[in-house]
């Protein structure tokens, strides 16, 4: 979703995304309301001996105290993700942002190292963060404990609380919910005498279970919704890791030019042909997606989309030119094949044209590169001598593709 910036922190942007617009108020809301909860949780573990009358006496008070509570809790998420930031960047990882959404925040690494000691200390400074964190807030709540009065009984309880709830992200991000800090760190455990992707199947499956019985405990122990949401997202994010990684350990060393469909077996259409014969061409050969050339040129692709965006009973009128996209995305031949994967999916788009300087030489589509995916995955390695793995057959960028489920037309 559409995100904000807020300001920046060691010049890393810090970003709200909008469902974190909707989600503070609600933490805010649920905290004042369990102000008289809270304060039985700290008595009970913090012997904080707080009154519970005076913080509920007012809705004013007891919706302020949930709302600076609230502020602080997220607070503590960035300086949670900052952590794994800073000791990512000591290793010179790029970091594009730290963004807090409805799940909390994340620290958008552009990759982690495979490096599994470096793994391990990136994985491990977000928790450690947060129980710093915590022992200050606690260290503050023995300090302002013999405060008297309504302000110090709430600064108190907003100490006692930051320190439990800090110490709390630390555990819950520890367990080995991969893609969670617990689950990278397993991971790099793992890669210690393990291949890096064989270590993330592991730890990916190991994460798919722990969201399982989160999942389960969300439904049937009393955990609530959230933690069903929690769970799903951490299911799809370890498949999804596991599927990133095992592609790039098979794309390693795979170039563009190894797995597009060249330019001479790649069916175009020209600028002057109809919409209604694009789209009976379209039907007949089943493809969805054609290059427009012209004088030996790309001047545009046109897809089923594009077709589709003319009323039925106008496309005779109206010509492949008047409907294509002359937006196009480009990639060179020598590119990495990985380089090609994340250029499709940072630009939404589900093929690239392949120029050599001004040569048009091929179309690199999903389907190129799940056929590539599939013969390395049989054989463990492209022929050396095979320039263009889609050659002799159709480059379809609407065909589907086991490869990221980000991969979009």
């Amino acid at each position: 979703m559409k995100s904000f910036r807020v300001g920046r922190l060691f010049g890393i942007p810090i970003e709200l995304d909008l469902t974190f617009l909707l989600v503070l108020p609600l933490f805010a809301y649920v905290i004042g309301a369990q102000v008289g909860q809270w304060v039985g949780i700290l008595n009970d573990y913090l012997g904080a001996g707080l009154s519970a009358g005076v913080l509920t006496s007012t809705p004013t008070i007891a919706y302020g105290l949930g709302t600076v509570a609230a502020l602080g809790l997220f607070v503590g998420v960035v300086l949670h993700e900052l952590g794994h930031s800073l000791v990512a960047r000591r290793y010179g990882v790029e970091i594009a942002s730290i963004r807090l959404w409805i799940f909390g925040g994340i620290a958008q690494l552009a990759e982690l190292p495979e490096d599994w000691k470096k793994e391990l200390y990136i994985a491990l400074a977000g928790p450690a963060v947060s129980i710093v964190l915590g022992v200050i807030a606690y260290a503050a709540f023995l300090v302002v404990g013999g405060i008297g009065g309504t302000a110090g009984v709430a600064l108190s309880f907003l100490l006692g609380y930051l320190a439990l709830m800090n110490l709390a992200l630390a555990a819950f991000n520890l367990l080995p919910g991969f893609p969670m800090d617990g689950g990278r760190v397993l991971r790099a455990l793992l890669a210690r005498d393990r291949p890096y992707a064989r270590a993330t199947q592991i730890a990916a499956r190991v994460g798919q279970g722990f969201a399982i019985l989160l999942g389960l405990f969300g439904l049937f122990g009393g955990g609530g919704l959230f933690l069903v949401a929690i769970a799903f997202f951490i299911y799809i994010g370890a498949s999804s890791e596991a599927q990133q990684t095992m592609m790039r350990a098979a794309f390693e060393g795979v170039t563009v030019r190894n797995v597009m469909t060249p330019a001479e077996a790649v069916d175009t259409v020209n600028r002057e042909t109809t919409v209604a014969e694009l789209v009976q061409r379209m039907f007949t050969e089943r493809h969805t997606g054609y290059p427009v050339i012209e004088n030996g040129q790309v001047a545009g692709l046109v897809t089923l989309a594009d077709a589709q965006s003319v009323p039925e009973i106008e496309r005779d009128a109206y010509r492949v030119e008047d409907v294509m996209s002359t937006d196009l995305h480009t990639v060179g031949p020598d590119a990495d094949a990985m380089d090609a994967i994340k250029r499709m999916q940072e630009n939404g788009v589900g093929r690239l044209v392949v120029m050599d300087d001004e040569a048009f030489v091929g179309l690199l589509s999903r389907s190129d590169l799940m056929t590539a995916l599939e013969i390395i995955r049989s054989s463990g390695s492209l022929s050396a001598g095979n320039d263009g793995i889609g050659a002799g057959r159709r480059s379809d960028p609407s065909e589907s593709s086991d490869l990221d489920p980000r991969f979009d037309d």
